[in-house]
């Protein structure tokens, strides 16, 4: 059995939050930074565009007020965007997938590893230089928010550990246990052998 990995902070707090009592963290992890990408490259040309009209005629009241509030709405856009990314952790138990997120509401969407049929992992062009990845879970009965995750870094370590825990008995994760992370109830004891057949009743007197 191996260490738990040490966890970023913000995945700390949340797997205090919302793991029970004993059960083991096998990765957890944010999305990939390329995630920001193209948040940046909305915010960068909006936020100059603020800025031009800030800047362009000071003793002109509305430019200045339409500036002002542009560079504003980008600021606070980028700056929910990436404390998004910040927030939001991949974590893998023995027993559970959880999707922790949101800045200012806290989401926690799960899925039981005993649930999930089938795992796709898909690597783009950019992915595959970059360095992330995409998980596409198929899970048994109904149509998960976690079906698909994007942007995971280092993606072709975090596919071996998922399939381990999936479909190998060394890592007792899908293959035994409750949804809840709580093992199996131990087996019946088997029927008590008797040595000799009961003597039947005896026919009643004539």
């Amino acid at each position: 059995m191996t260490a738990s990995p040490v966890l970023p902070t913000r995945a700390g707090k949340d797997a205090d939050k919302y793991l029970l009592p004993g059960e083991d963290v096998v990765l957890a992890t944010r999305r990939h930074w390329a995630v920001l990408i193209e948040p940046t490259l909305k915010f960068l040309p909006v936020f100059a565009v603020g800025g031009f009209l800030f800047l362009l005629d000071p003793d002109n009241a509305v430019t200045s007020v339409v500036g002002l509030v542009v560079v504003l709405g980008a600021l606070v856009y980028y700056a929910l965007r990436v404390g998004e990314w910040w927030m939001r952790h991949f974590i893998v138990t023995r027993r559970r997938v959880l999707l922790t997120s949101g800045v200012i509401v806290r989401t926690v969407t799960l899925l039981p590893l005993r649930r999930i049929t089938d795992l796709t992992w898909e690597e783009t062009f950019f992915g595959q230089i970059l360095g992330y990845g995409s998980f596409r879970f198929e899970s048994a009965g109904q149509d998960q928010a976690l079906r698909h995750i994007t942007f995971m870094p280092d993606a072709k370590k975090v596919y071996k550990e998922v399939s381990g825990l999936l479909f190998s008995a060394d890592w007792g994760g899908a293959a035994s246990g409750d949804d809840e992370g709580n093992p199996d109830p131990p087996p019946p004891p088997p029927p008590v052998q008797r040595d000799t057949a009961p003597i039947p009743p005896l026919p009643p007197a004539p």
